[in-house]
């Protein structure tokens, strides 16, 4: 149902190399960038697999506010989420829930929780059976 998704960030070059960094053990890479010349509404970068960018980051120059949202990444299994949740606690993520089963969800929802610089909550979940 969703084509893509973004994220307002306040700090441009902060939040793509935070996000270059955590979507790496997911499989996820920086695709493409465009300019606020090119937008005309700040810098954007979009992260994606297979050079189709699927979550994207970006500044306002209108003064759009950055508020917490929540986004959660698939992972292919078990060891991708817990990859992800130690490269996003490197490039400066707070931990907002370690890397662990959430049976309150279902009983293989293996999910891990981070905050990024802006505060929001990223997630890597897998949903498959050890």
């Amino acid at each position: 149902m969703l084509d893509h998704v973004g994220l307002q960030v306040s700090g441009y070059e902060r939040s793509r190399e935070f996000y270059r960094q955590v979507l790496a053990p997911l499989g996820g890479a920086l695709v493409m960038e465009v300019t606020a010349e090119q937008t005309g509404d700040g810098d954007h970068a979009g992260f994606g697999i297979d050079g189709r960018p699927t979550f994207w980051i970006g500044t306002s120059q209108h003064g759009h506010s950055v508020g917490p949202v929540h986004i959660a990444f698939s992972a292919a299994n078990r060891a991708a989420v817990d990859a992800f949740h130690k490269a996003a606690l490197a490039a400066g993520a707070k931990d907002n829930g370690a890397p662990g089963l959430r049976p309150h969800y279902h009983q293989h929802y293996y999910g891990a929780f981070v905050l990024d610089p802006d505060g929001h909550n990223i997630e890597a979940v897998c949903h498959q059976p050890a």
